[in-house]
């Protein structure tokens, strides 16, 4: 009554309903404490501050034991023949039984049966057929441009999708500037397996495709970072065989990486097909490979000890038959066919600051090879990622230069991403 007199008793009958909410409140909340203290336990001492560790490390615990159930779960589940994850790949990869065919080691190596008068009987075919002219405008020659890999998925996890890159990448040059690709994954010849696969290969190929002027050939683990430039074909009408190189290095310092032969041309001629028939013998593996590389690691400056490999034997023929040879090689360093992605990778930005597109040499790099990178393989010769990032980096920077033409670019050399402009 006195509150009712002070307050009014309007005010007083607001402030005992808020009192009995309150005690309702209090009460349910001492009775669910009771519970969970008779659920959980009463602490160690019983007193609320343990009782409060107790119900937040319950609760805690509950929630990291609920993944591991569910993943312990997952993983004694039966295999799901629709998950690629769990589908065991070499089940499909296995080879047909059988043996391989072995050649008679008392017979010579030989690409193919020898042919003399390939020039007669080209020049005759391409009368034939006028429509398959092997030059397509003024001195712009009929190019193939020939790449390829193994049958075998690669050896590491991303291998293949940069092999997707660099055909991508290859696909996109061949596009702009009018020329052919053909991608090989079939090994013609188990006895030139690694290094030398691509010589059965481009034989059959200038043999198959006589309206072919120059055969083009290209490793996978090279891209083209200059997309514009074109090369400088009349600067080869009396060449047969373009690789880059230093004539110094080769003829007179016979040093083994006085060329490459990751990025060459080969015109389509007789001259070509002997090339390849006094180039291939070194090639054949086993006793013979592992002999000729002693040879050439005697022969040559600076070669390690290894097997021979196709860009040795090249040097050691050019450097001792150059009287055979010589006078229709032509060792190209005014722009780069082949360049060593170690110097050129890093310097992009630069080079997009200061240069452009077209000029193909140290300014702006028609091809960047990665050497010693082996993206399918296991083992490389450099740390992984340093070549994959560079590898990334190498694709954008020619990739570019074809979104652009479609009002994009990639956000930075390093991203997958792409922005308009």
């Amino acid at each position: 009554m006195i509150l009712e007199k002070c307050i009014g008793a309007q005010r007083s009958r607001r402030i005992q309903r808020a009192l009995r909410h309150g005690k309702v409140t209090i009460l349910c909340l001492v009775l669910t404490v009771v519970v969970l203290r008779g659920t959980i336990g009463a602490g160690k001492f019983g007193t609320p501050e343990q009782d409060f560790l107790e119900i937040r490390d319950h609760f805690y615990s509950r929630k990291r034991a609920e993944p591991h159930r569910v993943l312990e779960e997952v993983q004694t589940t039966p295999s799901d023949p629709n998950n690629y994850n769990a589908f065991d790949i070499n089940k499909i990869l296995k080879d047909e039984e059988g043996e391989e065919e072995k050649p008679d080691p008392n017979r010579p190596y030989t690409l193919g049966p020898k042919i003399s008068d390939w020039d007669e009987q080209r020049s005759k075919w391409l009368e034939q057929n006028p429509n398959m002219s092997n030059f397509m405008g003024h001195n712009k020659p009929r190019v193939l441009l020939v790449t390829g890999s193994s049958p075998k998925p690669c050896e590491n996890p991303v291998g293949d999708h940069y092999l997707l890159k660099s055909i991508k990448n290859k696909i996109d040059y061949c596009r702009l500037h009018g020329i052919d690709v053909f991608y090989n994954m079939a090994l013609l010849d188990a006895e030139m397996a690694g290094f030398w696969a691509k010589l059965p290969l481009i034989r059959k190929l200038l043999l198959s495709h006589p309206e072919v002027e120059f055969l083009w050939w290209m490793d996978s683990d090279a891209m083209f970072t200059d997309m514009a430039f074109e090369l400088p074909w009349e600067r080869y009408k009396g060449s047969n065989f373009v690789m880059h190189g230093w004539k110094e290095m080769v003829y007179d310092e016979k040093n083994w990486i006085g060329l490459n032969t990751g990025s060459f041309l080969l015109r389509n001629c007789q001259w070509s097909l002997d090339m390849l028939d006094a180039w291939a013998p070194m090639g054949l593996k086993g006793r013979i490979r592992d002999e000729a590389g002693k040879v050439l690691t005697s022969a040559l400056k600076g070669r390690p000890v290894f097997e021979a490999d196709d860009q040795s034997a090249m040097v050691y023929i050019l450097a001792t038959q150059r009287e055979k040879w010589g006078d229709k090689v032509y060792l190209e360093n005014a722009y780069y066919l082949h360049g060593y992605w170690g110097i050129l990778v890093d310097r992009y930005e630069e080079m997009i600051e200061k240069y452009h597109p077209g000029l193909g040499d140290h300014r702006w790099p028609l091809v960047t090879h990665f050497v010693g990178c082996k993206p399918c393989g296991k083992f490389g010769d450099y740390p992984v990622e340093r070549c994959l990032k560079q590898m990334d980096r190498a694709f954008n920077f020619g990739d570019n230069q074809v979104l652009q033409i479609y009002g994009f670019t990639h956000k930075s050399l390093a991203s997958k991403r792409v922005k308009r402009v």
